[in-house]
């Protein structure tokens, strides 16, 4: 048990003013150091939540959670409207829609881009993709109430080819028709009646999205989709959620959580945060071997001191104590400024935006700094217990003196 007594000696040798000047610079040091290491932990893992955040609340807006698809590519998911039923009532699934995807080209006034044309089920018992339900411009519900057959693009894809709300595009299917001769190239004209904007580069620039029988008839199928996907009230049960559904499909069809299907982008990210954890866990060890340097130091300079104490009757745990007690100072002391630091940092750059970066790369406009309070917890209690580490050698020195020798000549 820390007494009054240890506390008030060891901030009383932080504060005083010694012979050695390196003593009071090695210890500003420390603590400085201590709060660069805590300020920058703080700051990488923000990224990497900012970052992982970002993706995982737009890839789960615009994907599914759970999609079932053929074991083996063949004419499609013929049963479907007969599953649709069974997987909704399943537990933890909120809804299950039929989607037909493929790739097509969208011609324009500027030029063609290739794209993932999706066809979706749109009605009252149907609810929209989440990507579907704020459109940029355009309306949901004209999908199927004009004279041609309606789409929505995303908005990279629509600024690329040239394509405006209202225009007319031709869609042209690869696949197309078969005759005598082959296959051959199919033309499809389609209104634009809606543009959307997800924030993820390549969602706005490579995806379209019309009704169900439309995607069909682009791509030449009967009534099959190659995809019914499920949206979860919890997306992080979706494993749990597969296995399930796993037990109502044909053993044609299979199901994948989007976990599996974003598998190396996730490991990626879990993976940059375990280096920057043990990166920049060097600067705490630096920290805590300047602590440690400090104490030592301190020991020599203040041999006498410690001497007197034990003549007046001070016990050798109580100046272990003490040297403790200024090792855990320096390391609070620390953690508190780059606590501070890295937050207010953090609230500054993801607020003004400071870091921005190549859509088509990173496929987000700007870096987002999202500071978690579990971080914000565990990296000053850490910073702590490394600087706690550090004195137990030069406090159990300071135990070592012996009062008889230190004030033989005094």
């Amino acid at each position: 048990m820390i007494s009054r007594f240890e506390l008030f000696v060891a901030l009383r040798y932080l504060k005083a003013r010694r012979k050695q000047l390196v003593i009071s610079v090695i210890t500003i040091i420390s603590v400085l150091g201590v709060a660069a290491g805590v300020m920058a932990l703080i700051i990488a893992l923000a990224i990497n939540n900012g970052f992982r955040g970002v993706l995982e609340r737009t890839l789960l807006g615009a994907t599914a959670h759970v999609t079932i698809l053929e074991k083996e590519p063949g004419y499609g998911i013929q049963e479907w409207q007969q599953l649709l039923p069974r997987l909704r009532a399943l537990p933890g699934v909120r809804d299950a829609a039929a989607t037909l995807y493929a790739p097509v080209f969208i011609s324009g006034p500027l030029q063609s881009e290739g794209a993932i044309l999706k066809g979706v089920v749109v009605g009252p018992q149907s609810p929209p993709p989440t990507i579907l339900q704020t459109l940029k411009e355009g309306s949901l519900a004209r999908l199927e109430a004009e004279s041609l057959p309606g789409i929505i693009l995303g908005s990279r894809l629509a600024a690329s080819t040239g394509m405006m709300l209202n225009a007319v595009v031709t869609v042209i299917s690869p696949q197309g028709e078969l005759t005598p001769f082959g296959p051959r190239p199919s033309y499809h004209r389609f209104r634009v009646v809606g543009i959307f904007e997800s924030g993820f580069y390549e969602l706005d620039a490579h995806w379209a999205f019309t009704s169900l029988q439309q995607a069909q008839r682009v791509l030449a199928l009967p009534d099959v989709v190659n995809a019914i996907e499920l949206q979860l009230e919890d997306p992080h049960r979706a494993r749990e959620v597969a296995e399930a559904v796993e037990r109502l499909l044909p053993p044609s069809l299979a199901a994948t959580t989007w976990m599996e299907q974003n598998r190396q982008l996730l490991q990626a990210l879990r993976m940059e945060r375990i280096v920057s954890v043990i990166t920049i866990g060097l600067i705490e060890l630096v920290a805590a071997l300047n602590i440690l340097i400090t104490l030592a130091m301190m020991v020599m300079e203040k041999s006498r001191d410690i001497a007197l104490l034990m003549s007046m009757g001070c016990r050798r745990e109580q100046i272990r104590n003490i040297f403790m007690l200024q090792g855990v100072i320096i390391g609070a002391m620390g953690s508190i400024l780059g606590l501070m630091l890295g937050h207010v940092l953090c609230f500054l750059a993801d607020h003004y935006h400071w870091i921005q970066l190549e859509e088509e790369i990173y496929s987000i406009r700007y870096l987002p700094f999202e500071p978690r309070w579990i971080d914000s917890v565990w990296v000053p209690g850490a910073a702590i217990l490394v600087s706690f580490l550090a004195t137990l050698y030069p406090a159990r020195a300071a135990t070592k003196v012996a009062p008889a020798e230190a004030l033989r000549y005094e």
